[in-house]
Parts: C-alpha cells; structure tokens; sequence
C-alpha cells in the first residue's frame, strides 16, 4: 500500500507541478490600441436566464469596441420564464440602438440543447469569427478588443480565454472559487506544456470555418455538455499550431457560481459525464491521476486511523499535495487578481477530496438535473 501511494502521489506531482511550470510559459498579451479590425459574431445561448441578462447586457452595451464590427446572436434554448421578453426590454432601456442584436429559437436535433443552439446561431452568423458566452456572465470592456488583437498578432483559428466566479462572502462560493482557479491554472498550464486539454464555453472563440470544416459537434452530440472541450479536441487534432489561449486580464470573462449544493453537484456531475467520451489521452490521465489522489487520501485517512497506515508517511503525502495543488491555485489567484480567496484554501483543500470522489461516484449511477432538464449519462 505505502508504494502505490507514494506512486500516485509522484504521479499527481508531476502532472500538476507541470501545469504549474506550463502556466508561465503562456505570456501575459497586453493591449497595444491597435485599430480594430475583427469582425465577431458572439453567441449566447439561454434558458429561463432572465434573472441573469440585466447584467449580461449592461456589460455588452459597454463594450469598448466598434458597433458595426461585431453582432450578438441570442439563442432561447425554449426558455419558460420571461428571458425573451427581457431581452428585447432591456435592450431598449440600456440604448442599445446601435447594438446589432437578433433573438432566434434553438433548432433541436440532438441530446444536446447547447451544442444545438450554437449550431443554429452559426447558420445565422454573419462575421468569420465567432465568440460563444453564456447569459449570466459578466464581459469586461476591453473583451472584444483583446480578441482582436491577439487575432492579428498571431495566426490562430481557435482561442481558449480566461474564466472565474464573481466574488461572494459565502464558502459555498469560495469553494467553487478555488475550485475554478485550479481548473483555469490546468487550462493554461495545458497550453504553456502544448498539451491543451480544456477550455470554457464561456468565453471560446474560433472562426466560422473552421467549425464548419470540423463539422462542428458531429460525433459528440450523445453527451448533453462539452460543446467547448470536444470542439477543442477537434481543433487540436486538425490545426494544433493555430489553437491558443489568450492569457489577458482584459478578457477574463466572470460568470456566476452555483447558488446551492445541490446546483453544484448536478453542474459537477454534468461534467463527469462528458469525461468518458474524452479522446484527448491528456485530460483522461488527468482526470484519473486526480481522482487516484483524493480517494488516496481519504483511504489513507481511514487506514491512518485505524493504525494501518503509518502516520508519518500519509503526512508527507498531504503535504505534498497540499503545496503543489496551492503552487497552481495561487498563480491562477495572480493572473485572476483574486488572492483574497487564498485565505478560505485550507477548509477548500481538506473538503474537496470528499467532494470529487462523491461526484465521481454518483455521475457512474445517476442521470442529472440541468436548467428543468433530466439528462441520461
């Protein structure tokens, strides 16, 4: 027992730690005020969001770029409360005028509603770059703009951009905090080592071609989620010199943490569900290694109690992983400007192996709720 512990866990050190080092090697892309030149069709997809859309729409009407270089594509996925109506409300009240703004209805043909609703904006699209993000996030001003340059500076088809949480005083919130700057810190480190293995539909940009020629979600649309994981794995297949992530402080994207645990369980096992269908050898022995190494610990617990395990040893193991899981948080706290979070780390780090090896359990037996929705593995 003692050396597939130690196994594991030099395991879980490498694959982290080199996260860790891939995370300095993507460079930080600061905006120059080139001239814009980009032509952005952005998508939003919702479902009984009107809660959310206020916001939403405030930060698109203050985005810093030009009017007549970018329209945004809404897409009710058969929303039963008033997110339409909403919508077209708010974008008079905001004077939104000169916004070049359209509502469709989602085009079902699939088990997978938001791969279908992106689909049926993309027939709509009219420019050749398309940026998708979901209706209860927050856009920074400059989010367009470090698009566009970034664009112009390098010959990418495909552009993975930064994701957190807003902010809340509860420890439900900080938990998913911590948790989102560890995925966000493996998402970079992926692509600092060129092994990119994630990226976030909130904020995900590719052209119009290229997503036409990977024959969009074809192939994955039996899993309700990962409408940004398998369009990247595709792309990393067909073009890996041109799939990039954009690592500056101007595009990061916030969007909004689960309300309960109960929203939090059905959103994690959501994304379990999609890991099987994984074809990226990276991302699989990522997710295996990791839930190797919070089950360890919570066997070796059991076992250190018990006085079968030696104390001594199941110590240096938490140690280790203790300092390496907040090496990565921490450099991902930096680059998001969100240290404060780092003060709630311990309690995160002590509950979370409880939490993804329950996830992990119940996504292998259960169906989930999404949005109204019950979904089948």
């Amino acid at each position: 027992m003692t050396i597939i512990s130690i196994t594991i866990t030099i395991l879980y050190l490498l694959i982290i730690g080199s996260f860790a080092f891939g995370f300095d090697k993507v460079k930080l892309f600061k905006l120059e005020n080139s001239p814009s030149k980009t032509k952005f069709s952005v998508i939003v997809p919702f479902r009984n969001e009107a809660k959310n859309l206020p916001s939403l729409i405030k930060t698109i009407q203050l985005l810093q770029y030009p009017k007549e270089l970018f329209e945004v594509i809404f897409v009710d996925d058969a929303s039963e409360d008033s997110s339409e109506k909403t919508i077209r409300d708010l974008l008079k009240d905001f004077d939104c005028a000169q916004l070049d703004t359209s509502i469709i209805h989602n085009e079902r043909k699939t088990n997978s509603p938001k791969k279908d609703a992106i689909s049926t904006a993309i027939k709509h699209a009219k420019y050749e770059w398309i940026i998708t993000t979901d209706a209860d996030c927050i856009l920074p001003s400059y989010w367009l703009e470090s698009f566009d340059e970034y664009i112009q500076k390098t010959r990418a088809n495909c552009i993975a951009a930064p994701v957190t949480y807003l902010e809340k005083g509860d420890f439900l919130n900080r938990f998913q905090l911590l948790d989102m700057l560890s995925l966000q810190g493996a998402t970079i480190g992926g692509f600092g080592i060129n092994k990119p293995f994630l990226c976030n539909g909130a904020n995900f940009a590719y052209k119009k071609e290229l997503f036409n020629e990977l024959h969009g979600f074809e192939g994955n649309t039996n899993t309700a989620s990962g409408d940004d994981i398998f369009l990247l794995e595709k792309a990393l297949k067909k073009h890996p010199k041109q799939l990039h992530y954009l690592k500056c402080d101007h595009a990061i994207v916030k969007t909004q943490a689960q309300p309960t645990w109960e929203t939090l369980l059905s959103q994690r096992v959501r994304w379990a569900a999609k890991t099987s269908t994984y074809n990226n050898w990276v991302g699989k022995c990522t997710g295996l290694i990791v839930l190797l190494m919070n089950a360890l610990i919570i066997t070796l617990l059991m076992l250190t109690i018990f006085s079968i395990f030696n104390l001594t040893i199941f110590i240096y193991l938490v140690i280790i992983k203790f300092n390496i899981d907040f090496f990565l948080i921490y450099k991902s706290a930096l680059f998001f400007n969100q240290k404060g979070i780092l003060k709630s780390f311990i309690v995160g780090f002590l509950v979370y192996p409880f939490f993804s090896v329950y996830v992990a359990f119940i996504s292998i037996f259960s169906s989930y709720k999404w949005k109204g929705r019950t979904f089948k593995k």
